[in-house]
């Protein structure tokens, strides 16, 4: 069976507007290029998990009550533009917590893997901070450096390495088009070379076989 590919996205500056410690449901607000990028990615058939530092929490700025409500702003806002989200996880810690889930470690990543069945490493990470890229880095995953947030601050740091530095999610969305794009042609040659392979040593074969006798004399020595 083959399974779905999803799309890892940071929420704070690639989503919706940064905003430090949000926590006013008001101050819920989109990116612009947020519903057209998110609409081109399930055009595509791709899933789509949100995974989000919330120190917040953990710094007693708010609680879970509040995220729940900020979170459902957010969802509310993109549903009423067509544009549904699989899932959204979030990690409370703080950095001294040292915890799995905080990014860019990966266990925010390997439980939405875990409950929504499929491969991280064939996913696609967006966000605007270098712990996004590094998160998709360490799973394996496509990752992309989107220019909205505080991703500018980083555009020209090589250390970041992302594998795409792009404007915001709707150039995201683009950009892994094109990359799919690219792979269905390069498996459909690839595929084209091994049956053309296949028949040509089928072939050869057959060829050999043309040329044998139908049978081979018994030579009987003399007495």
């Amino acid at each position: 069976m083959i399974r779905q590919r999803f799309v890892i996205l940071d929420r704070d500056g690639t989503i919706i507007r940064e905003c430090h410690y949000l926590s006013d449901v008001d101050a819920v607000e989109l990116v612009p290029a947020a519903v057209p990028g998110l609409r081109m990615l399930r055009e595509m058939d791709l899933g789509i998990v949100v995974v989000t530092n919330q120190s917040g929490l953990g710094r007693g700025h708010f609680d879970h009550d509040r995220l729940g409500c900020i979170h459902e702003r957010m969802t509310e806002l993109l549903v009423e533009e067509g544009v549904h989200l699989d899932r959204i996880y979030f990690c409370p810690h703080i950095p001294k917590d040292y915890c799995s889930c905080r990014k860019p470690e990966i266990g925010m990543i390997e439980r939405a893997a875990r409950e929504l069945h499929f491969d991280p490493a064939k996913s696609f990470v967006i966000g605007d901070k270098p712990c996004d890229i590094e998160l998709g880095r360490r799973v394996g995953a496509t990752t992309l450096l989107v220019l909205t947030g505080h991703g500018k601050e980083y555009a020209e740091d090589p250390t970041v390495g992302a594998d795409y530095v792009v404007d915001d999610l709707h150039a995201a969305a683009q950009a892994i088009r094109a990359r799919l794009t690219q792979d269905a042609l390069g498996a459909r040659l690839k595929m084209s070379k091994w049956r053309t392979q296949t028949i040509a040593l089928a072939a050869e074969a057959e060829n050999d076989a043309a040329a044998r006798p139908a049978y081979e004399p018994i030579l009987i020595p003399d007495n």
